[in-house]
């Protein structure tokens, strides 16, 4: 049955009249009438008695009116939590982000949104910022957040910049790079990335380092930056006010300004205008206010 006609059958069990039943239904009573003897056509029995007094319900009536009340009820109860769903955040909110960002900035902004929208759910995959395009491109997240200067057509927020860094143990000048024998430790990145600190180093040295050592993931190339291993190049976002021991040197471009990488929240229009993705983009520029 139709919910219209559960509301017909629980109409004329709470009058227990026709008349006023069609009146409170908005229908003329041959039409009420008529309605009435196709749904006790469909269920194959008469659900209410009619007398000079009114009518009553026979037990199959109560039966399917009980049905009726319990579908009636349950169509409220959707209606209600499909009207707090328009002021409350519901939904997965699926983010693709770039694995040093995921790391050490996201964190704190996600720990923010949980607690502000504690019904939204949150489906996050790390990785490059060319395999965060392809999870845009793909349909597999919502939002992307990527590195550098993204070729991405849609919306495309600027988030933050970060300086870049030579980091050691030992070096407190550039220019005893040039002087230790100890390794240049990279990490493996994007190919812009990886030809950004190539094209400074033979800008600023007109050589290669002496000796390198490549490894798959920037923290383990900070963690042997930090054990005394080498020296890095290493984005300020992976860097702390509480690394101790750490001498951080800037680094500058050929027109003399800080060397810095970029980060932008990227993603398709229609994203935007998803209830859990403007959340999010709220407390991202809460928390970039916040930092400055």
């Amino acid at each position: 049955m139709s919910f219209s006609e559960y509301q017909l059958l629980s109409v004329l069990a709470q009058e227990m009249n026709m008349r006023k039943a069609a009146e409170r239904l908005f229908v003329s009573q041959p039409a009420l009438s008529q309605r009435l003897q196709t749904i006790e056509k469909e269920w194959g029995t008469k659900l209410f008695l009619r007398s000079q007094k009114g009518l009553s319900l026979t037990p199959a009536g109560e039966a399917v009116v009980r049905l009726a009340n319990e579908m009636l009820a349950k169509e409220e109860k959707i209606k209600e939590s499909i009207q707090a769903m328009e002021h409350e955040v519901y939904g997965t909110l699926k983010i693709a982000c770039a694995t040093i960002v995921g790391q050490n900035w996201l964190p704190k902004v996600l720990k923010k949104f949980v607690q502000t929208y504690p019904h939204a759910k949150i489906s996050l995959i790390t990785g490059w910022s060319s395999e965060i395009l392809r999870s845009l491109y793909d349909g597999q997240a919502h939002i992307g957040i990527i590195r550098g200067t993204p070729d991405w057509k849609g919306v495309k927020k600027h988030l933050f910049k970060d300086m870049l860094y030579l980091v050691d143990t030992e070096m407190v000048r550039l220019e005893q790079v040039l002087e230790t024998d100890r390794p240049f430790i990279q990490f493996k990145s994007d190919s812009n990335y990886y030809q950004e600190i190539q094209d400074w180093w033979f800008r600023h040295f007109q050589t290669a380092p002496k000796n390198t050592i490549v490894v798959d993931q920037i923290e383990t190339c900070k963690q042997m930056v930090f054990n005394g291993i080498g020296y890095a190049i290493l984005p300020a976002i992976t860097l702390h006010d509480k690394d101790e021991n750490i001498f951080k040197i800037p680094l500058f471009d050929e027109h003399n300004h800080y060397l810095e990488r970029d980060t932008w929240l990227c993603g398709y229009e229609s994203s935007f205008q998803l209830k859990q993705v403007q959340a999010f983009t709220g407390i991202v520029q809460e928390h970039i206010r916040e930092k400055h």
